[in-house]
């Protein structure tokens, strides 16, 4: 198996991962390259065919007086093919996104994951945190509080 980083060649072979097909193709692989600083794709490839990906967004916090340059890492999107589940892929792509971040000297990587994934993401040296919370709308009409607009 190899991991690598993806490419913009390797744009139909994420979207394909993904569900995107037919007219919205050629969108998804603009988005991709557009997206390329930010959001950065991981593939697994056996035998020459892509059979799994993940992605990285690397985004800017805040400056804070201990430091001006703040970045952090959020994992997006991880899929392996049905039929190669269960073959360390879905664990070798959160290592080369890992390492990765560690490269990139990260100060945190997040994962918002599927119930089903929590003890996938726990194997591969994630915690539970308590002070991560999450706001939903309740639906499209939903106006932010008053003061914040």
């Amino acid at each position: 198996m190899i991991v690598r980083r993806a490419s913009a060649a390797d744009a139909a072979a994420l979207a394909e991962l993904r569900g995107v097909d037919g007219d919205k193709l050629s969108a998804y692989a603009d988005w991709v390259v557009a997206h390329a600083e930010t959001h950065l794709p991981f593939v697994a490839e056996l035998d020459e065919q892509v059979v799994g990906a993940a992605w990285l967004l690397v985004a800017p916090r805040v400056p804070s007086n201990e430091s001006l340059d703040r970045w952090y890492g959020d994992i997006q999107s991880v899929e392996v093919r049905a039929e190669y589940r269960n073959r360390g892929i879905g664990s070798a792509l959160i290592a080369a996104i890992l390492a990765e971040a560690r490269a990139r000297r990260l100060l945190h990587v997040t994962v918002h994951s599927g119930h089903r994934a929590v003890d996938f993401y726990l194997r591969n040296g994630f915690n539970h945190h308590r002070r991560i919370l999450l706001w939903k709308p309740t639906d499209s009409r939903s106006d932010p509080p008053s003061g914040t607009g």
